[in-house]
Order: structure tokens, then sequence, then C-alpha cells
């Protein structure tokens, strides 16, 4: 099976040895995403719940670019760096999944990429 590189000008681009996806059949693997504007490549202005609406705009980005949605998504991965935020998260995160959830870790990390709060992760699976 053959890997496609994924890439949107509309998510922020890599800073780092990475791609933004990689497509490998109907399984998609999303790198990690930071609150960064993609135009910009600078950490969104405001507070918490703005830089996670960040985020899933970005990771929602790359999935389009792939041929999906975040409705695609089976696993979700959630890195913070105080879980305290884990409760805003999952109220964010229902503005953009729907039911059935996809599986979800959320992981308390010491630090994350330009001292942001908060990345995620995710795979979709884009077969019917």
């Amino acid at each position: 099976m053959s890997r496609e590189i994924i890439h949107t000008s509309n998510a922020p681009a890599a800073i780092g040895t990475y791609s933004q996806a990689v497509k490998v059949g109907d399984v998609v693997y999303l790198s990690g995403q930071i609150p960064l504007v993609p135009e910009t490549m600078t950490v969104v202005e405001g507070d918490f719940a703005t830089q996670v609406r960040q985020v899933f705009d970005n990771l929602s980005a790359v999935a389009k670019a792939a041929g999906g949605s975040l409705q695609d998504v089976v696993k979700l991965n959630i890195y913070l760096t105080d879980l305290a935020y884990f409760g805003t998260v999952n109220e964010i995160m229902a503005e953009y999944f729907q039911q059935p959830y996809p599986a979800r870790a959320a992981i308390g990390v010491a630090s994350l990429p330009k001292d942001v709060p908060v990345e995620m992760d995710a795979i979709l699976h884009l077969g019917a």
C-alpha cells in the first residue's frame, strides 16, 4: 500500500521534520496540531477556549485536505500542560464532533512546542 503525504495551506505548515498527515489506504494519520494561525504561524490570541478551537480548526483543515472531516476521526489524542483544562476541551469537543464520538486519550505533559497549553493529533478512517 502506498503512502500519500497530505498538505494544505489552510493549516499551519510543519515546524519540524514531519508531514501534516500521511494517508495509507483509507486511514489518515494527522500530526499534532497546536493553536497556530496558518497565515501567520503565530499562536492565536485569546483564552484557552480560543486556542482549543484553533487546534480543532487546524485538524479539520488537514482532515478536509485528506478527503475527510472530523466526523471520520476514530482516535483523538489530547495533550494538555494542565489537566484542569480537560472540562473546557470536553465542552468544545462537543461543538466539533457528533455521536458516535471517537476513541480518545487525554494526556498531561510538562510542556509543548511554543509553550502552548494544548496539542492534539488524530487518526481518521475514510471508509464507508
